[in-house]
């Protein structure tokens, strides 16, 4: 029964995630990029790197932030980022930074 729910939430954030616009992602990643950088490189330690990261692994990682599942670390800073952002923004967001190369 996991197995089947694993995979099943995995098609979901599948097609959610490939039906993105990478141009969208770009015009509102001005936000993330105060700290992960304007090219998704962040100059600042502490920050992640965005730029060539997997789209699914980020729209996962916004939406755990959004829904208070990824606590600690940055959740502070990150959790009312992501609170703004709607499913398509998320996804957006994660196609563009993933496909930066």
């Amino acid at each position: 029964m996991k197995k089947l729910l694993f995979v099943l939430c995995s098609l979901t954030l599948a097609s959610t995630v490939s039906a993105a616009d990478i141009n969208a992602g770009k015009a509102k990643s001005a936000v993330c990029s105060v700290c992960h950088g304007a090219d998704g490189v962040s100059a600042i330690p502490i920050y992640p790197n965005l730029k060539g990261q997997k789209e699914a692994y980020l729209y996962g990682s916004l939406k755990a932030y959004k829904s208070g599942q990824r606590q600690g670390g940055m959740s502070a800073i990150m959790k009312p980022q992501a609170d703004l952002l709607s499913d398509a923004d998320m996804a957006n967001l994660a196609a563009y930074y993933a496909s930066l190369k």
